[in-house]
């Protein structure tokens, strides 16, 4: 989990060439957002979940944690197409091509996404599952948008 919000908060923005301003108000929305969910994470794991001597061989766990791992490799892999599908000063719309591009229109949300179940299903929390929900909610709305 902290592996890849230090990622997303700290790398990712850094590799960003050129892109389109983020309003203000969605800045704060999502700055909100992440600073409350990693708190219920935070919390819930560290005083509320336990978990029997063991769980790290168990299936749950091993699924769980192959899925975000997954998942993430996708994000990533995904962002880096992104990243470079126009070359400095090129603009317009271009159809990104390569890794699980080649499968869904939406390769970065599907993996965040996945990512996000997988983590749940690694916790078997509430607030690990709320928080793959939400993403589901969003990001499927995002990825319909760019899939249109």
């Amino acid at each position: 989990f902290l592996f890849f919000v230090r990622y997303r908060a700290l790398i990712f923005p850094l590799l960003i060439r050129e892109g389109k301003p983020t309003p203000f108000f969605t800045f704060v929305l999502a700055l909100l957002f992440c600073v409350f969910n990693g708190y219920l994470q935070g919390r819930s794991l560290t005083t509320y979940a336990t978990y029997p001597p063991g769980w790290l061989g168990d299936s749950c766990f091993i699924t769980g944690f192959l899925g975000w791992l997954i998942g993430m490799t996708i994000n990533i892999h995904s962002d880096h197409i992104l990243r470079n599908l126009r070359k400095p000063g090129e603009t317009g719309y271009k159809i990104p091509r390569g890794g699980m591009f080649e499968y869904v229109s939406g390769a970065n949300f599907f993996g965040e996404i996945l990512e996000w179940f997988g983590f749940a299903l690694a916790c078997c929390t509430i607030e690990s599952l709320a928080f793959a929900l939400c993403t589901l909610f969003i990001l499927g709305s995002r990825a319909r948008q760019h899939h249109k």
